[in-house]
């Protein structure tokens, strides 16, 4: 379990780069080459890279062959042609931001360092993904997390790293959504209280029971009804996903204490057994 959070953390700091790498890359083709970030959405990729590595100016993009582009993207798995002829004829038709040398030499070389950079953070998370996986499938409690509606390859590993092996861990079901900055704080002064959510947590396992959360709305039945339940009410998105992974944890930690997979029908008998409106509201939604 040790290796799995140290894996899990080391991933996490990779991830950081790579956004402080992307970020660095948009703001310096912004400079001299603005139109390759409307090309390409994602910019953690390969493509985006290889395009980069490739033509690293669009005086570059221009001046290449039309066979040669076509090519370059088949074999980057665009298949569509129509997609292929709007991305070629936006290359074509592009106009220069600007054409002094002295600007466009120094930032195309900055940027090849960038994407040498990238390049190698993003083959690093690969191999962390692919550690991730085989130390938390080797984990015996990894089909109680993996059982989890929407928790998928990436998260499931992350979730059994938050809640650990140790069933001492954590004595109640409050204790880890308190840690997590999941559950909301209430400040009194005098006569008046306000509510607001952790300020001091930590960030990234908030987020790991946040995505999940907001996962599990197309893969649970009752999930899906009990995040429209405060948006019906005006609520907005995220505080209604940040109630569900409220309510997703208390129920994850039953599980976990009792080593007992999650099951969607044994959830839903318990709610009716105990006469929750949310039946109701998965009644009138069916």
């Amino acid at each position: 379990m040790r290796a799995l959070e140290q894996l899990v953390d080391h991933r996490r700091r990779l991830v950081g780069d790579n956004v402080r790498l992307t970020n660095r890359l948009t703001s310096a083709l912004k400079n001299y080459f603005p139109h390759v970030l409307q090309w390409f959405h994602d910019k953690d990729t390969t493509i985006f890279c290889d395009f980069l590595t490739q033509w690293p100016t669009l005086k570059a993009a221009q001046l290449a062959r039309r066979s040669t582009r076509e090519r370059f993207f088949r074999a980057h798995h665009v298949r569509y042609a129509d997609v292929i002829d709007q991305r070629i004829q936006a290359i074509k038709s592009a106009t220069p931001l600007i054409t002094d040398e002295g600007v466009i030499a120094p930032t195309a070389l900055l940027v090849q360092a960038l994407v040498s950079q990238l390049r190698v953070t993003l083959q690093a998370i690969d191999a962390f993904d692919d550690a991730i996986a085989q130390h938390a499938q080797s984990h015996p409690d990894f089909p109680l997390f993996n059982s989890l509606p929407g928790a998928g390859a990436v998260v499931a590993p992350r979730l059994l790293a938050a809640f650990g092996e140790p069933r001492e861990r954590y004595t109640s079901a409050d204790e880890l959504p308190q840690y997590a900055g999941i559950a909301p704080v209430t400040e009194r002064r005098g006569n008046k209280s306000w509510v607001h959510w952790r300020l001091q947590c930590p960030t990234f396992l908030r987020q790991t029971f946040v995505e999940w959360a907001a996962e599990s709305i197309r893969h649970s039945f009752w999930a899906r009804a009990y995040d429209q339940q405060p948006r019906n009410k005006g609520t907005s998105h995220q505080a209604a996903v940040r109630a569900l992974a409220f309510k997703g944890i208390r129920i994850l930690f039953r599980c976990w204490q009792n080593r007992t997979p999650y099951d969607e029908s044994v959830y839903l008998n318990a709610l009716q057994r105990r006469g929750s409106p949310l039946i109701h509201n998965l009644a009138r939604g069916a």
